[in-house]
């Protein structure tokens, strides 16, 4: 194949396996607040202490500094979610609206600078237990996941879901965002740790996508942190699933693959950044404060299946149409 090498049926099967038990642990740990104690808070403990020491050390794929700040950050994110949607002093205070977009922000920057970092490393070959190839690619990715990071917007108009699971919807995260972050971010992983992206470029961007296009919308972001904080436990704790075991695919290293998935990643989030501008032009927007697109029928579909008929002048002011839950 032309972004990997050869995938044998049962690397399928364990693809499909990865992508289930990520959908449906991300259903599990969004619906019921025991699960997810257990699985974001008792666990990390658990593997902090006994596990990742001995399996995500040096010279490891998972070793590097990265790794380690990617999976705390991580779950940052989803114990960070968690305060906003189960309790209402917290996200009462309209300052905390900035923590979803800033995590997100933080996240992206991270890859970001590791782009960067391959790029400048003129590699061809193993760098920190994985194999690598330096060239334009991480540069032109590199500036993809800027201007996704730049055309975050809306973040003043996060609300929590009236439905029991009280997820945190955010409507004015468009799904042609959605769509330019998946192809950042894949070719990101492809880029940076290119034998893990079948699984944790693939599999780990679609597990958070269709649930936000068809089981919860516009609860990108939650399903985004939870899949991803799941994924970021399971290969620090067997990185080997993805470089050793018999399920492991290699990319295909291939320059040529490298440049043209970074190459649509960064036009795909040109053409959110044009929209974006040609957006906040027409309506006299302001991207640090207004929703973008609150005129669209996709904010508003999203918008009314969470919003709480009935919520007070007064909150909906203080929370910027964030809905309070009974």
């Amino acid at each position: 194949m032309f972004l990997f090498d050869s995938i044998p049926w049962y690397a399928w099967a364990a693809w499909f396996v990865v992508l289930g038990a990520l959908i449906g642990l991300n259903e599990l740990t969004r619906r019921y607040r025991a699960a997810a104690w257990a699985f974001y808070i008792a666990l990390p403990i658990i593997l902090t202490v006994f596990v990742w020491p001995h399996t995500a050390g040096a010279g490891s794929s998972t070793g590097t500094w990265f790794h380690w700040v990617k999976v705390y950050s991580a779950l940052a994110g989803v114990l960070g979610f968690m305060l906003l949607r189960y309790h209402k002093k917290i996200r009462d205070m309209r300052w905390a609206l900035v923590f979803p977009a800033a995590i997100l922000a933080m996240n992206i920057l991270e890859a970001c600078i590791r782009d960067f970092q391959v790029g400048a490393m003129h590699a061809d070959g193993v760098v920190d237990g994985v194999y690598m190839v330096s060239g334009s690619w991480n540069w032109m990715n590199g500036i993809a996941g800027l201007l996704n990071l730049l055309t975050i917007c809306g973040w003043a108009g996060i609300m929590i879901s009236r439905k029991p699971s009280q997820d945190m919807i955010w409507p004015d995260m468009m799904w042609f965002w959605i769509i330019a972050y998946d192809l950042w971010n894949f070719a990101y992983v492809y880029n940076c740790v290119g034998d893990h992206s079948f699984y944790a470029g693939a599999a780990l961007l679609i597990s958070c996508t269709i649930p936000a296009f068809f089981i919860c919308k516009g609860a990108w972001l939650q399903h985004r942190a939870n899949t991803l904080a799941l994924w970021m436990m399971f290969t620090m704790a067997v990185p080997g699933f993805v470089t050793d075991s018999r399920f492991a695919v290699e990319a295909s290293h291939r320059p040529e693959a490298l440049f043209i998935v970074s190459f649509i990643a960064l036009l795909a989030n040109v053409a959110v950044a044009v929209w974006q501008i040609r957006t906040i032009r027409r309506r006299h927007l302001n991207p640090l404060r207004d929703e973008l697109y609150d005129d669209t029928a996709y904010y508003h579909e999203v918008h009314q299946a969470h919003v709480v008929s009935g919520t007070s002048p007064e909150a909906q002011e203080t929370l910027r149409g964030t809905a309070n839950v009974r």
